[in-house]
């Protein structure tokens, strides 16, 4: 029986998988060499409100009114690959953190909710520091255009920035992904982490009420690094079309600036 196992090279349109069906040190299971190629394919890119890493949450689902729209490649543009998708809600999209750049990965990482000093094993969290720099992101299904020379789907709650491939995507099937009995570690101490969002009127009326919305879903989730705690400090980050500016004081994120962006 053969397995297969990702090796990425990302910011290419095709991946290599290795796998082998045999070793001098396996027993009842495959052990990995690079004898054996196969390729994965970029099947869609993610369009979002985010076109930079900065304030995207840090899981999906914390946003709901987030919107992005899924794109197919050229190749993958065909109605009948979504036959049937329109059926469920929620689906699973397989991504790459397309924006990682790094040389070797490490056993451990520092979650950011942990305030970036403790350390967890990189295979106990969602880090998108890790050997194969793949996510894995639950979203709701929104609307499905089957236009028969660009078929799209629009989900809500994604994680994700601006131009992210996409590799695969699933539906989420309630009777084996869901267990309400499952433990959750470490993250049960930030599980319902928010903070209070204060947006004056004056820059409130600035913004379409729906872009308003998911505004303030983002800044509730506080998208500072963890180890930032300098009340002075002004933070800035673009988002759908706009580029908005807030500091942070005794855990309220308050709003300064937002101006239209003009790219």
């Amino acid at each position: 029986m053969s397995t297969e196992f990702v090796f990425f090279a990302f910011l290419q349109p095709i991946i290599s998988f290795t796998s082998c069906t045999s070793c001098t040190h396996c027993t009842s299971f495959t052990h990995f060499t690079p004898f054996t190629l196969m390729t994965l394919n970029i099947i869609a890119h993610a369009h979002s409100e985010f076109p930079s890493k900065f304030g995207i949450p840090r899981q999906s689902g914390l946003a709901p009114s987030l919107r992005t729209r899924i794109v197919f490649e050229p190749e993958y543009r065909n109605a009948e690959a979504l036959r049937g998708i329109e059926e469920f809600s929620h689906l699973w999209l397989i991504w790459g953190f397309s924006e990682v750049k790094q040389e070797q990965w490490s056993p451990t990482v520092r979650p950011p909710r942990l305030g970036g000093n403790r350390r967890m094993g990189v295979f106990a969290t969602r880090s998108p520091y890790r050997p194969n720099s793949i996510g894995l992101s639950c979203v709701e299904l929104i609307e499905v255009d089957l236009s028969p020379k660009n078929p799209t789907l629009l989900v809500g709650g994604a994680d994700l920035m601006d131009g992210t491939p996409i590799y695969d995507i699933k539906p989420y099937l309630l009777t084996t992904d869901c267990h309400p009995e499952a433990t959750k570690g470490f993250t049960q101490e930030h599980e319902h982490y928010q903070v209070e969002v204060e947006i004056p009127e004056e820059i409130a009326k600035k913004m379409p009420k729906a872009t308003l919305e998911k505004l303030r879903e983002v800044l509730a989730q506080d998208p500072r690094p963890a180890y930032h705690d300098d009340e002075t400090r002004i933070y800035g980050f673009p988002f759908e079309g706009y580029e908005v500016k807030f500091s942070v004081k005794e855990g309220r994120v308050v709003v300064k600036v937002v101006k239209k962006c003009h790219w």
